[in-house]
């Protein structure tokens, strides 16, 4: 085939990264990368649970750089395929950059193979990706990401946590990784419900996210000024991924207010 460098066609691997690191590793994350976690902007929190369809998962939009916001706006959570989302606690551009590499791996391996991945083995390929990050884990640009999905196996899906070291461990119910993890995560053990439909999950995700922006400096709740919401996506075998518009969740995040102004008196 005229115009493809040889490796492109001589290449015995389904992996893209082990590809672009044959062809082009310039393109990826250099572990050799001096130590900038102080100039780094740093994002959280992430939650994720399961409802009664699937997944649910959620990030709030700000970004800091140490006491300072250096984003409020930006978008930790991301659909990795069409059955799976991932969202990213950590270095900011080392993290966007992981969530790109991430979904070109497994559009490479649909493409080679001709199959989608199972969802344990994207986790597999994604705890694989982290162990090759470590040197610049090991230099302060930390990155830990949340992922989760369906697939045919797991209808009601599985969610997956990792270390910086690449370690991957199933969640069961719920997770929460990033700063504010552990208050939302608090939230999630008196809200979270197996039943929960789409409408009653994205109040829950709205809640905790709310809980940990009001302990947490680094996590941002809705922003009702500038219109910004946290990011929220849902995933099942039927539709897939779907991203949940940004009017929906401002809408919920205002009747969360009404109930806890209402409480509060």
């Amino acid at each position: 085939m005229a115009g493809f460098p040889p490796a492109f066609l001589s290449s015995t691997s389904n992996s893209f990264v082990e590809l672009a690191r044959s062809l082009a590793p310039e393109a990826l994350p250099h572990p050799s990368v001096r130590d900038l976690a102080e100039q780094s902007p740093e994002g959280t929190t992430i939650i994720c649970f399961r409802t009664a369809s699937g997944i649910l998962m959620a990030g709030d939009r700000r970004a800091t750089i140490g006491n300072l916001i250096a984003s409020h706006s930006m978008e930790k959570v991301k659909a990795a395929d069409d059955y799976s989302v991932i969202g990213i606690a950590g270095a900011a551009g080392v993290a966007l950059d992981l969530i790109r590499l991430f979904q070109l791996e497994l559009e490479h391996y649909e493409k080679i193979e001709g199959a989608r991945l199972s969802l344990n083995g994207k986790a597999n390929r994604l705890a694989a990706m982290l162990r090759g990050n470590l040197g610049l884990a090991m230099q302060g640009l930390t990155v830990v990401p949340l992922f989760a999905g369906v697939d045919e196996s797991r209808p009601h899906g599985q969610i997956f946590s990792f270390d910086v070291t690449g370690g991957k461990y199933e969640e069961h119910r719920f997770h929460s990784i990033g700063s504010g993890s552990g208050f939302a995560r608090g939230a999630l053990k008196k809200l979270w419900r197996a039943d929960l439909d789409t409408a009653s999950a994205i109040s829950v995700a709205v809640e905790a996210l709310f809980d940990a922006s009001d302990d947490d400096s680094a996590t941002g709740g809705p922003d009702f000024v500038r219109q910004i919401a946290p990011t929220i996506f849902t995933v099942d075998l039927e539709n897939g991924i779907t991203e949940v518009d940004s009017a929906t969740v401002l809408d919920t995040a205002t009747e969360v207010v009404a109930r806890r102004t209402a409480t509060a008196r």
